[in-house]
């Protein structure tokens, strides 16, 4: 196991400690602008969670796909964080 795969793994416990954290404080603080951002963080960890997670999975796939797929959910993690903020923002 190389030292990258080492960190993305670290990552992906990150990650899970932080959907477990915010998927508690959404069922306590729900509804509003607070249980909106909650669920905001939520789906933006959970996407970036799927870009690392592509990294495990180097041998069953070439890495111009994984490339293309980590790429793909980046920006869609930052897109959804940026346009959801601006909504909730405009409220």
């Amino acid at each position: 196991m190389s030292a990258q795969t080492v960190v993305y793994l670290f990552f992906l416990i990150i990650y899970l400690l932080i959907l477990v954290a915010f998927n508690k404080a959404r069922t306590k603080y729900a509804g509003g602008k607070v249980g909106e951002m909650i669920n905001l963080i939520l789906i933006t960890t959970l996407l970036l969670f799927c870009s690392d997670y592509a990294q495990v999975l180097t041998g069953l796939f070439p890495d111009n796909v994984l490339f293309a797929v980590q790429v793909i959910l980046r920006a869609a993690a930052l897109s959804f964080l940026a346009f959801g903020g601006i909504r909730i923002g405009s409220d």
